[in-house]
């Protein structure tokens, strides 16, 4: 199946494409956190991660809230400033 990966703000980098958007194909059942660490984005980073625009919990991220084709998954690192 085909998904939508987008990697935000300090992240972006570790994508292997330009940019912080790719389509990858990914197996049935893949979670959230077996796309992070295929793409080795530490999960402390994850702060944010949405599907579809829809925030996932980070006890869901696991099996809780399997990938289904067509999906989009965005992911923002913690944010600090002033």
């Amino acid at each position: 199946m085909r998904i939508t990966f987008k990697l935000y703000a300090t992240l972006g980098h570790l994508l292997p494409e330009p940019g912080n958007v790719m389509h990858i194909d990914v197996d049935e059942g893949n979670s959230i956190v077996d796309i992070l660490t295929r793409f080795q984005v530490p999960l402390e980073q994850a702060h944010l991660v949405l599907i579809n625009g829809v925030y996932i919990q980070p006890e869901q991220r696991g099996n809780g809230a399997l990938l289904k084709d067509g999906d989009a998954l965005a992911i923002w690192p913690p944010v600090a400033g002033g």
